[in-house]
């Protein structure tokens, strides 16, 4: 589990959830309508702008966040090194008979084993990272586009709100509630975006970055193979990926 994505979204509603406590009147920041036209408005609009396989998709990965852990590059780099001397000791060959858990090192180096040339191995990895940015690129878009119609949804309810308020100045004394009725859903919609949507855009963007970087070490690592390298020249050379404090930390 992503302690620090948890830790993030219980702070945040905590925060406001205390403060409104604080105030002492917590029945007042609940309205059904607000909470429909925010959060039913979002994900409707959200619909248009994006295919619904995409959206449906990005909000699993979304919740997927919660449950995710973290790879560690070191593991990886002793991963390609401990094939590097298996390849050195014995033959690329033997490499076919080593039990690999990531399918897209698994792919480059069966692509090894099979002789294919190292421009050709590199270009079908590469290809495989790119497309894997792009699609991570899309589910960052789709939370960063929730993120941008809450609030106008929120903005919207309001001026339902008010629209509702102005055409019934007959009593006064229901100005006040009123008012903070249609105030509700501008304050449910800044919560969404600033509390979740955006949050998360930014989450996946991080892991975005992380997955990218460990698919360029497996990739380097792979081509290392290929051409015979030493196993400590292999693992100086991965290590060249990681900031030094990591290597300072995990070597």
């Amino acid at each position: 589990m992503d302690i620090a994505t948890l830790i993030g979204l219980v702070g945040a509603f905590g925060l406001v959830v205390t403060t409104i406590l604080m105030g002492g009147n917590a029945a007042g920041f609940l309205d059904i309508p607000s909470i429909v036209v925010v959060i039913g408005g979002t994900f409707a609009v959200t619909f248009v702008m994006f295919p619904m396989g995409t959206v449906i998709g990005t909000i699993k990965v979304g919740l997927k966040t919660l449950l995710f852990k973290s790879s560690d590059p070191q593991e990886i780099i002793r991963l390609i090194t401990s094939l590097a001397d298996t390849a050195r000791k014995e033959s690329l060959v033997a490499l076919e008979k080593v039990s690999i858990d990531d399918a897209f090192l698994k792919k480059g180096v069966m692509l090894v084993v099979d002789g294919s040339s190292e421009a050709l191995v590199r270009s079908v990895m590469e290809i495989e990272l790119e497309f894997m940015k792009q699609r991570h690129r899309q589910g960052q878009a789709v939370f960063k586009g929730m993120g941008a119609m809450a609030p106008a949804f929120g903005m919207i309810g309001t001026l339902i709100g008010l629209v509702n308020m102005l055409s019934n100045l007959s009593d006064p004394s229901s100005i006040g509630p009123a008012m903070a009725v249609a105030l509700l859903t501008t304050f449910y919609g800044a919560v969404m975006a600033n509390c979740v949507f955006l949050p998360m855009a930014t989450k996946l963007e991080e892991r975005s970055a992380e997955d990218a970087l460990f698919m360029q070490i497996m990739v380097e690592g792979v081509s290392s193979l290929q051409r015979g390298d030493h196993p400590s020249v292999v693992k100086e050379k991965l290590q060249a990926f990681l900031s030094p404090a990591m290597r300072e930390e995990t070597s």
